[in-house]
């Protein structure tokens, strides 16, 4: 049977939504016994209420919580009716987000205070003492109006994602891969510097072009630059650019990578190996938004989104000395790392089935399909090298593949467990792989270490690494 309801009483039932997140409110008044008669009237509907009791505690709880509404009232000072106090509040609060629903109280019903407060952005007016079953109905629809402008919002976040011009085709599925996709969606189309994070191979560079092409920079190209391979003595001429006459070889002007960026993105690739010595200049330029040319003194403005990946542990190295922690500040705004193929084996089929279409198309090979044996070798195979090495292995594998079908011995996949081999059943190239993957793997990814380890030049390194899909 349903409650019949007397004059003045409220409804009981908790206020749930189909998120199940917690419903937030926070309310602001001078009177104590205000405040505590809100919790006794909106914790039994499902609310959480912060209270506080001055417009700085309000700006407080703002700067560290998000609330699903607030109520506030328009006077604080004893003996002050003009409400200046409460409008000047919500002007604050509008500026730092519009969207959230303010509904004001007070106790004199003056209609211009009311009409100058929903100028300002309240989204309804109650008059104190107020009537419970109008307090409840104004806030459950001011909440549920929000949230569903806020899953709106993020409906035409995930069809930009979707619909974006030009991005690359960005293929997951696993549930392990659904915060990098919510984060994209979110922060792909402001100017918000992101750091990208993840083992070799995993696919941050692609994040990085998704990025780019969801923000408002994607009419002008996407600006990658491995600072990891960069000579330490032509750093400063790579990024920065230089004139004519700077040094022996500067034969005429150059206009470095920032400056070609410029109204554009930079996606800084191995950002890790960049020397302390570069990082202060590099530090320079994101905190002031100047370049100079080596051999110049005039500053040259750039606007430049940066975008920047990883695969080393930047907060240990900054513990180490090795990275500047302010740098770190500056590059990661926001944070996204991308899970080794190892943790989304279920995106294993789809990619492989892409890069199948891909290089079957590309190389003109009538090869359609696995055989259920090989993609099960896929499926159960570590992926060292992720992404990028289960690319390079589909890619050998139609080369090599007789048959309309791939087979498990086309993939080659034992050949790449060669550290349970004896070396001399291995080719130079088996053996060479063999040597990059232990180097790597002895210095945590580092691969300026690993480098100098095997006698070699970072940008050999690099060039050995994206050889064998490492």
């Amino acid at each position: 049977m349903p409650t019949t309801l007397k004059p003045g009483e409220v409804n009981l039932t908790t206020f749930r939504y189909e998120s199940g997140t917690p419903v937030r409110v926070l309310a602001a008044d001078d009177q104590e016994h205000i405040l505590e008669a809100l919790d006794l009237l909106l914790h039994p509907q499902g609310y959480r209420v912060d209270k506080v009791r001055s417009p700085a505690l309000v700006r407080e709880a703002l700067a560290s919580n998000s609330y699903d509404a607030i109520l506030i009232d328009l006077n604080y000072t004893r003996d002050t009716t003009s409400g200046q106090e409460g409008l000047d509040l919500l002007t604050h609060i509008v500026a730092l987000d519009a969207t959230v629903p303010v509904i004001v109280m007070t106790a004199w019903g003056n209609v211009e205070l009311a009409v100058e407060a929903m100028r300002r952005g309240a989204r309804d007016f109650v008059q104190k003492p107020w009537e419970n079953e109008r307090l409840v109905s104004i806030l459950r629809t001011q909440i549920e109006l929000h949230r569903a402008l806020q899953h709106a919002a993020r409906l035409e976040a995930e069809n930009r994602l979707l619909r974006a011009e030009g991005r690359p085709e960005f293929l997951a599925t696993a549930p392990a891969m659904q915060p990098v996709l919510e984060t994209i969606a979110r922060v792909g189309p402001s100017d918000a510097n992101v750091l990208i994070t993840g083992e070799h191979g995993t696919g941050k560079e692609v994040v990085a072009q998704t990025l780019h092409a969801l923000s408002s920079r994607a009419s002008r190209p996407l600006v990658a630059v491995n600072t990891g391979a960069i000579p330490d003595g032509v750093f400063e001429s790579e990024l920065f650019g230089h004139v004519k006459g700077a040094f022996t070889d500067a034969r005429t002007d150059r206009i470095g990578r920032f400056e070609l960026a410029d109204n554009s993105t930079i996606f800084l690739d191995e950002i890790g190996n960049v020397p302390l010595r570069q990082q202060a200049k590099l530090l320079r330029v994101l905190e002031s938004g100047e370049i100079e040319r080596v051999g110049s003194s005039r500053p040259r403005r750039v606007n430049v989104r940066v975008l920047s990946a990883t695969n080393t542990d930047l907060t240990a190295a900054c513990a180490a000395g090795q990275f500047r922690e302010d740098l770190l500040f500056r590059l990661n705004t926001v944070e996204i790392h991308v899970p080794a193929l190892r943790e989304r084996r279920e995106d294993i089929p789809v990619l492989a089935a892409h890069f199948l279409a891909r290089y079957a198309a590309r190389y003109r090979r009538p090869v359609q399909r696995f055989d259920p044996a090989a993609l099960q070798a896929l499926l159960q195979y570590s992926w060292p090298g992720n992404v990028r090495e289960l690319e390079h292995t589909i890619e050998r594998a139609i080369l090599m593949c007789r048959t309309p079908e791939i087979q498990p011995a086309d993939l080659s996949l034992s050949s790449q467990r060669a550290q349970t081999q004896n070396l001399e059943d291995l080719s130079l190239e088996a053996v060479e792989a063999l040597l990059v993957r232990k180097a790597l793997q002895r210095f945590q990814g580092n691969v300026s270490q690993a480098a100098e380890a095997l006698g070699l030049s970072r940008g050999a390194l690099y060039r050995r690494m994206e050889k064998y899909g490492v």
